[in-house]
């Protein structure tokens, strides 16, 4: 499939900065944030039809020095056939997205990958769950973790119980916990599944229990239609699925027809056998084909785009250095335009760098992980063990993210 991906963007608020500390007028600015360099995107899955034509354009060209659009550098045929680089200003991608729509024979997908990848900086539209309105990009939001299961990694068996889980989940939700995760069936490496009966019987009750005495949305974390149905029938607000709808077939139509919002992990193989020596060619695109097959899955069955997140799955068939990539690499996965949830609480890679710490040792590791996914906008929700300790570390994160105030120079 034809996909463009952001490999670096300028961003336009710290140009801004510069040209105002200049003394450089409105007029000024604007005309230099048309000119200055803005952005180098990797293309992949190119025909070659497509990629002649885009090599085409510099031959006809009318502009000085064949500057009318981004510098185009082809990959290798035969080691990385249908790839390369675009390299340009924004007004020279304005022009070459103008002259894809209008050439006949250029597939418009590419118009597409293009537009998305520019954008991709750019915060999704908003989200309502049960009441509440989620403004993605004004901050990180928190998703608190309420395991209902014997078997999970950090905290298996410790809120087991329905009275103590949903204890659980009300400390949580008091610690500013924005969205509450119920899971009846453990997906650590290595786990295995439990029936359908069994999954229900350990969230429903905690799923009542917490729609009766918090106005916090609920999501549950399962890959079965018939617990799901279950579920948003008990009150969840959002469906968080782990395989990314390639599990039940009738999962995206559940969703679908109770105006349920889900969010889609992204998974090579599965619990069972997920962390039996991953391996990938090219990990962010392989991350992004999955993620695309599962976005269109919930959009076939009746799911608006704009009700559906997204996971990187950190941990989920990844190994210690894929993980890392990843997120170091979160920017790429914006050019689906949809908001990001990331799961990093108290993870074996986080042990692995601070020198073998088991899970509940990881409080401080974990606070690491996810200020750095905040700060520099790879994140939209992060899925937390420890709430209090992560809205403290997410409001320095996003603070710093956020700040613009630089002296008077800089106010006007």
């Amino acid at each position: 499939m034809l996909r463009a991906r952001p490999i670096t963007v300028d961003r336009p608020e710290d140009l801004v900065l510069a040209f105002r500390r200049m003394g450089l007028p409105t007029s000024a600015r604007e005309y230099l944030l048309e000119k200055l360099p803005h952005a180098q995107l990797l293309l992949t899955g190119l025909t070659k039809d497509t990629g002649r034509f885009l090599q085409s354009l510099h031959e006809r060209a009318t502009a000085p020095g064949q500057e009318e659009y981004p510098a185009w550098v082809a990959g290798d045929a035969k080691a990385r056939p249908g790839t390369g680089l675009l390299s340009g200003r924004k007004e020279q991608f304005d022009r070459l997205v103008a002259a894809v729509r209008a050439e006949p024979g250029v597939p418009p997908e590419l118009a597409t990958a293009l537009e998305r990848a520019l954008e991709a900086g750019k915060a999704p539209a908003a989200l309502v769950l049960g009441g509440r309105t989620f403004e993605w990009g004004s901050r990180t939001y928190i998703m608190g973790i309420v395991n209902v299961t014997p078997d999970s990694f950090s905290d298996g068996g410790r809120y087991l119980g329905a009275e103590a889980a949903i204890a659980h989940g009300m400390a949580l939700a008091e610690a500013g916990a924005d969205l509450l995760d119920v899971g009846g069936e453990s997906t650590r490496p290595g786990s295995q599944p439990v029936s359908a009966e069994e999954e229900l019987a350990r969230v429903l009750p905690v799923l009542e229990g917490l729609r009766a005495r918090t106005p916090v949305p609920l999501s549950v974390d399962t890959t079965k239609a018939a617990v799901a149905r279950e579920a948003l029938k008990a009150g969840a607000h959002l469906i968080n699925d782990i395989t990314g709808f390639t599990t039940d077939p009738d999962l995206p139509r559940v969703v679908a027809e109770a105006g349920a919002a889900c969010c889609l992990m992204h998974i090579q193989g599965t619990p069972a056998t997920m962390q039996q020596a991953p391996r990938y060619d090219d990990l962010v695109d392989e991350v992004l084909a999955f993620l695309e097959g599962a976005v269109a899955r919930a959009v076939a069955a009746g799911v608006p785009r704009g009700r559906v997140l997204l996971d990187p799955g950190i941990g989920f068939g990844k190994t210690f250095d894929h993980n890392l990539f990843l997120l170091r690499r979160l920017g790429e996965l914006r050019v689906l335009g949809l908001p990001l949830l990331v799961g990093t609480s108290r993870k074996g890679f986080l042990g692995k760098l601070t020198g073998g710490k088991p899970a509940a040792e990881r409080l401080a590791a974990t606070l690491g992980s996810v200020a750095a996914v905040a700060v520099v906008g790879g994140a939209d929700v992060v899925r937390v063990h420890d709430v209090a300790e992560a809205r403290d570390a997410l409001a320095v994160a996003d603070a710093l993210r956020q700040g613009v105030e630089g002296g008077a120079l800089y106010g006007r």
